[in-house]
């Protein structure tokens, strides 16, 4: 159950391996680095780490002819002390966009900033360790994140359209897309409903067993981004929706081995990736709501809106939805604040009587 249940003891098992496997490609200054995190970062966090430096790495060897000749593993911290702010702003350029054929790619100013945060780490950390006297990282400006973009959300309205498009599909749709739908009908449902009414993350979701679910209790454990086990509360609705599908189609499908005991399944038996769900999400947005993109964070963007607007209590929807910083969830929801300011502006009138 919860983070000791086998799915997520595999899922960390495979990640410390692919974690061994990228740390072979790495230079061992940047292995000293991506050790020095190990004890409070996730597994998942290194690999994604060693992946950007690699990426950093045969960035440099494929455009700077002093490493043209080198592999990953070859650079040494004399090489890196060569480097000026003029090198790494490069590499910044590189990452926003690059259109050389066969490695085409586009990031905005979010993920820049998150792919240059090990290489920021790196510098900073043997900077510390006193390896560097200088830092060019310094001298690189951070990528102007916009914290005012707003955040798609769906209203009452727009709930109920995706949820009736569950039930109802869409004109357009073939005969064997509808015959797929219905036999997928309750899972689909019970999946929206709990999205839709706990706010949990797709890859919770995706990492649900039946034994996390208590209808008696109505509770569900779940294991967070960062590994944390945490107990949810859920009411009548998603009860509903659940009870339906663990006692209905679910006792139908014919189970892979090794998947016995994942509450959602695929159509071939197998615990629902986090993809297929995104891809369920995605095709009921689609019907329901096709003026805006719809995914399964959006559906934890309404949740956690709903929850705000109805309590007014920022720390308990933080804890609700797992942020571990409170101002995560502060400046998530700023707007609604502003939406608050301009209903003041009309709530009170005072007017001097002719």
């Amino acid at each position: 159950m919860g983070k000791d249940s086998e799915f997520y003891k595999e899922k960390t098992r495979k990640l410390k391996i692919k974690l061994q496997e990228l740390l072979e490609l790495l230079p061992g200054f940047a292995v000293d680095f991506i050790h020095s995190k190990a004890l409070t970062a996730q597994p998942s966090t290194l690999v994604s780490y060693s992946y950007d430096l690699l990426t950093f790495f045969n960035f440099l060897i494929d455009n700077n002819p002093s490493f043209k000749d080198y592999a990953t593993k070859d650079f040494r911290l004399d090489d890196i002390k060569m480097l000026q702010a003029e090198d790494i702003m490069e590499y910044q350029r590189y990452l926003e966009l690059n259109v050389t054929s066969g490695n085409y790619h586009e990031n905005g100013h979010k993920s820049i900033a998150r792919k240059m945060a090990p290489l920021r780490g790196m510098y900073r950390y043997h900077l510390l360790h006193k390896n560097l006297k200088e830092n060019p990282m310094d001298l690189v400006p951070l990528p102007k994140i916009n914290k005012d973009k707003n955040i798609v959300r769906m209203n009452n309205l727009e709930v109920q359209s995706i949820l009736n498009a569950i039930e109802n599909g869409n004109a357009s749709m073939s005969e064997r897309q509808r015959k797929i739908c219905e036999k997928t009908k309750q899972r689909d449902y019970a999946i929206l409903v709990l999205l839709l009414n706990t706010g949990i993350r797709v890859s919770e979701c995706n990492g649900l067993d039946v034994n996390d679910i208590d209808l008696i209790a109505n509770t569900l454990t779940i294991v967070r981004k960062g590994g944390g086990q945490d107990i949810l509360y859920f009411g009548n609705e998603v009860h509903n929706a659940l009870e339906s599908y663990i006692t209905g189609e679910r006792t139908m499908i014919k189970v892979v081995s090794g998947h016995e005991k994942a509450l959602f399944y695929s159509m071939k038996g197998k615990r629902m990736s986090v993809d297929a769900i995104e891809i369920l999400v995605k095709k009921y947005a689609r019907i329901a709501v096709p003026n805006k993109k719809i995914t399964p964070h959006k559906l934890r963007s309404t949740y956690g809106t709903a929850l705000y607007r109805e309590t007014g209590d920022i720390r308990l929807v933080a804890d609700v939805l797992g942020h571990e910083n409170v101002n995560t969830t502060v400046n998530y929801y700023a707007a609604i604040e502003d939406e608050h300011k301009r209903e003041a502006a009309n709530a009170v009138d005072f007017h001097r009587n002719d």
